[in-house]
């Protein structure tokens, strides 16, 4: 454990930092798999509707830094793609 007082404020900056960014990711992953649900159930309409808020939170999340900006560029890519291989109605 740490024991100087500046080493003791990192610590606890660097436990807040993991966890914030450990909800992001929860978030990013959670709305990844209901887009993916939705494509799965050939919806084409939920699926169009859910990917656009995917994208918002998954650049969101790039921008913070959380993820690499070229890991959320393909994320949102091969998310895109399986949506426009759905058949519209």
């Amino acid at each position: 454990m740490a024991t100087h007082k500046s080493a003791i404020k990192r610590d606890k900056q660097n436990k807040k930092r993991r966890m914030r960014n450990k909800n992001f990711r929860s978030l990013m992953k959670t709305k990844v798999k209901t887009a993916l649900t939705a494509i799965e159930e050939k919806d084409a309409a939920k699926a169009q509707a859910l990917l656009k808020g995917t994208i918002s939170t998954i650049s969101k999340i790039a921008s913070k830094g959380i993820i690499h900006k070229n890991t959320a560029s393909r994320k949102i890519s091969r998310l895109t793609k399986r949506v426009n291989t759905l058949p519209t109605a």
